[in-house]
């Protein structure tokens, strides 16, 4: 019982674990969600001739308007760009640094208390991972008592359920803000297209793990109860059933000593019987005529 119990703690540590891993780690990273935005070409210049519109502006001449025969997508510059909780980095298109924002600032006005939201339930299911977390180490520690052990056990079990919640609740708040801000942030960062990071899955690889580690906890502290009771159980019917047999040894001791003693009463009271029936006589007979007998006899 004590090794099966000690190894289901282990798998839970160990999926919760995973769990805060991944949750911290798609908490400070920006690829939650990935893609391009449309922008115009800049305009050509001596360091830059490639990747602008070339206008072709006369310099001796500077009024003569020429024209650009680039149409369509032609005109536009698709750059790579990439969102997380906190901040939206997009390429700069006049070198190859990343430009950042915050992406609170980006998002609708209507949404930014959704996004607060979203941020501080991602915070406390980071918070509420760690505490079950430190409760299932400290259920390792104290494996010999099972008492305390089934306190931690619950506890963990608690703490790791309500972390799963928030984790999904933060998970799909966030989701809808970006999508709402895709629809209506800034005309310059709204997408061309884009598509879910692996921060995004890491973090709902988190909210399965995490759920791994409740269900797993859970299943470690039924386990042990019923085990617990069964063992109990098995201990008390031992218990009577060793109390009984004692109780009937002691009734047959004493059954056995009444019945010796009912014998000897009736021995002893057989014995007084035999002995007035052999001699009748004897208690019928006065000392003084036996003793006048005698003296006649001698003479």
């Amino acid at each position: 019982m004590k090794t099966s119990r000690k190894c289901r703690t282990l798998l839970s540590v160990s999926l919760n674990f995973l769990a805060l891993l991944f949750a911290i780690t798609a908490f400070i990273t920006t690829y939650w969600c990935v893609g391009t935005q449309r922008v115009p070409k800049p305009k050509c210049s001596k360091l830059r001739t490639h990747q602008c519109i070339d206008y072709g502006v006369n310099e001796t001449d500077p009024n003569k308007v020429v024209y650009s025969w680039e149409t369509g997508d032609d005109r536009f510059l698709f750059r790579q760009f990439h969102t997380g909780i906190w901040f939206s980095c997009e390429e700069n298109i006049h070198d190859e640094s990343e430009r950042c924002r915050s992406f609170i600032d980006l998002a609708p006005a209507s949404e930014k208390g959704i996004l607060w939201l979203s941020l501080v339930s991602e915070m406390l299911y980071i918070v509420l991972l760690v505490v079950g977390f430190s409760l299932m180490c400290m259920e390792l520690v104290h494996s010999s008592n099972i008492i305390d052990g089934l306190k931690l056990n619950a506890f963990a079990a608690v703490f790791t359920v309500l972390s799963g919640l928030l984790g999904m609740v933060a998970h799909v708040m966030y989701t809808q803000v970006f999508q709402v801000t895709v629809s209506h942030g800034p005309p310059e960062w709204r997408p061309y297209n884009w598509d879910y990071g692996w921060s995004f899955c890491a973090a709902w690889a988190s909210f399965t793990f995490c759920m791994g580690a409740s269900v797993t906890t859970l299943n470690s502290y039924t386990k042990t109860v019923i085990e617990f009771r069964h063992k109990r159980k098995t201990f008390e019917q031992s218990f009577r059933e060793e109390q009984a047999r004692e109780a009937f040894g002691l009734l047959q001791e004493r059954s056995v000593q009444s019945i010796s003693k009912s014998v000897e009463v009736y021995s002893s009271q057989s014995l007084k019987s035999s002995r007035k029936t052999l001699f009748p006589a004897l208690d019928s007979l006065d000392l003084s005529d036996i003793a006048t007998s005698l003296g006649e006899e001698q003479c």
